[in-house]
């Protein structure tokens, strides 16, 4: 189970951390992956973070404004969202990847787990 937390209202420019917490599995087994999804939009992949941490991968619309990072031992993963625009508004959700190690995959059915995920609006 992967349960999200952190969303909320925020103005644009601010910062949001967003937390994925994992229960009843071990984190360090799976890639992890946010997605992000607005209204009448498709799902699509925002950022991702090997299994050991050293491999990240970003979508271009966030690069140097977001940063994944995880936690194994707390069985966590983080999304820091800073300078956060209006089109950054969406229901985040984060994923897990149980086949891979080192890459991260940016196409969402390459998730086996998902989170029920946390509504981030940024206001303008």
């Amino acid at each position: 189970q992967l349960v999200e937390s952190g969303g909320g209202l925020v103005e644009a420019g601010g910062s949001l951390r967003l937390s994925c917490a994992t229960s009843g599995r071990t984190l360090n087994n799976f890639v992890m992956g946010w997605f992000r999804q607005a209204p009448g939009n498709e799902r699509e992949f925002v950022a991702g973070i090997s299994r050991g941490g050293r491999n990240t991968r970003y979508t271009d619309s966030v690069k140097g404004r977001f940063t994944i990072s995880r936690d194994n031992a707390k069985n966590t993963v983080y999304l820091q969202m800073d300078s956060l625009k209006p089109e950054d508004t969406a229901d985040y959700y984060c994923a897990a990847d149980k086949t891979r190690y080192t890459v991260v995959t940016i196409t969402a059915n390459g998730y086996d787990y998902w989170g029920q995920g946390t509504l981030v609006t940024v206001s303008s």
